[in-house]
């Protein structure tokens, strides 16, 4: 299956300019985790909402007003929209992400893909390889303790 027929088409993107706030309103509203951010239609960042609770929150005065810059993820991988699903997701896994840009071959940018669109629309159980990579890669490292062990 093809990276176009299981990505989800981006309807919305925000500029680097655009506040946290606008961010949060836009995922909430269409239900998404991740939105492109673009200059003059071109791609140049992802902020997904665990970059604005882990990158962005605890560090913002007046977290709704910073612009989408100050939390996004500059030079998002990508995939391409004729590239298989399985490419995809090994992507997904070596980068340890759960979001890629989706660009043609010409560079425009023609939607996003998750670990949920791989579930949802090609293989459950591609996504769940493609996530138990992620996790793997990302694993605790030995000594690190949590702020407050359970009892």
């Amino acid at each position: 299956m093809r990276v176009s027929t299981a990505m989800s088409q981006y309807d919305l993107s925000l500029a680097p300019w655009s506040t946290v706030r606008e961010a949060a309103t836009i995922m909430r509203t269409l239900d998404v985790a991740a939105l492109p951010v673009l200059v003059d239609g071109w791609p140049v960042g992802l902020v997904t909402d665990r970059d604005l609770v882990v990158r962005l929150l605890p560090l913002a005065r007046n977290p709704g007003d910073q612009p989408v810059s100050d939390a996004m993820t500059r030079h998002p991988v990508s995939c391409y929209a004729d590239q298989d699903v399985v490419e995809a997701a090994v992507i997904m896994g070596e980068a340890q992400v759960r979001h890629l840009l989706v660009l043609n071959r010409s560079g425009d940018l023609v939607g996003t893909m998750s670990i949920e669109d791989i579930a949802e629309n090609a293989s459950e159980e591609l996504a769940g390889h493609a996530l138990g990579e992620i996790v793997e890669k990302r694993a605790r490292p030995a000594g690190r303790r949590c702020v407050r062990p359970f009892r």
